[in-house]
């Protein structure tokens, strides 16, 4: 029961965490007032955006499972693989997200993707730093005296 809480209370304070830091790259990027007019449908910018939002989650997922579990059986989420596949998703996140931010010209609700490429942007940090942690820890594993790779 106390495991339960502890991980509930966990997801919890991390999405609050996520949130802060999409707003927090909003405010930065000065796109945090609501647009005049509501735009419905998916514009290009809007798509460009969710993309990279999802390859930045996916990121994020290889990069806990290449750090979680630097050599088992997860194909191309274990060890160095893992860690590099992490890294690379991260950063052609990070930069997309930066890139749509740039040149979006209204503030979220606009169809310019603006809370997607923030998402994006926080995501694919959060990917970068993972990736990071996988590769060293993978590289200090490999140095390890009396380990033969």
């Amino acid at each position: 029961m106390k495991r339960t809480f502890a991980i509930i209370l966990t997801a919890v304070a991390a999405a609050a965490l996520f949130g802060g830091l999409v707003h927090v790259v909003l405010v930065a990027a000065h796109l945090s007032e609501p647009a005049a007019k509501t735009v419905y449908g998916m514009p290009p910018r809007r798509i460009w955006a969710g993309t990279v939002a999802v390859l930045a989650l996916v990121g994020v997922v290889i990069g806990g499972l290449a750090l979680a579990r630097p050599a088992s059986r997860f194909g191309t989420a274990s060890g160095r693989l893992g860690a590099i596949a992490a890294l690379v998703a991260g950063l052609i996140a990070m930069v997309n997200g930066v890139l749509n931010l740039a040149t979006a010209n209204g503030g979220p609700g606009t169809g310019n993707g603006v809370v997607g490429g923030a998402m994006a942007f926080v995501l694919g940090l959060t990917a970068l730093a993972l990736g990071g942690l996988a590769l060293v820890r993978c590289r200090r594993t490999a140095l390890e005296p009396g380990r033969m790779t």
